[in-house]
């Protein structure tokens, strides 16, 4: 019986531990955030069509036209539109990931929290980019 009391009380230690970690942290009430996640949602559709509208573009999205015998000039133009498509879907596969986990941190009570220190991320910041999920000085360690 003793046993489980001291495993009880290094458990409670923890989570108090782990409390007064994040006691210190303001978070943002539910009723302010509602705004914040409808229109990360709509910036998430906005993105998954905008992703969809550039695959339409990709010259590469017919195979059939690989095989095809093109004139050099032709081939150049497709590799070009190909490269700029590919990239243009990278950039939006990044906002995609970044919006979701800003949209998963609104559920889990951590927005504008960074991930990274747990520190607040500076109002300014989440007003200008609401998908950040990092404060300005650990996104700038993340870049370097």
């Amino acid at each position: 019986m003793k046993k489980k009391v001291n495993n009880n009380k290094k458990g409670n230690q923890k989570k108090l531990k782990q409390s007064s970690k994040l006691a210190g942290i303001i978070t943002f009430p539910a009723k302010l955030l509602a705004p914040v996640s409808n229109f990360l949602q709509d910036r998430l559709r906005i993105l998954e069509k905008r992703k969809k509208e550039i695959d339409e573009e990709d010259p590469f999205k017919d195979h059939a036209r690989l095989i095809d015998n093109a004139s050099p000039d032709t081939d150049a133009a497709e590799q070009f539109g190909h490269a700029k498509t590919s990239a243009i879907k990278e950039q939006l596969d990044r906002r995609i990931i970044q919006t979701r986990k800003a949209l998963t941190r609104i559920k889990i009570g951590k927005y504008g929290i960074c991930e990274d220190c747990g520190k607040m991320i500076d109002t300014d910041r989440l007003m200008v980019y609401p998908e950040a999920t990092l404060c300005l000085e650990d996104q700038k360690r993340r870049e370097k």
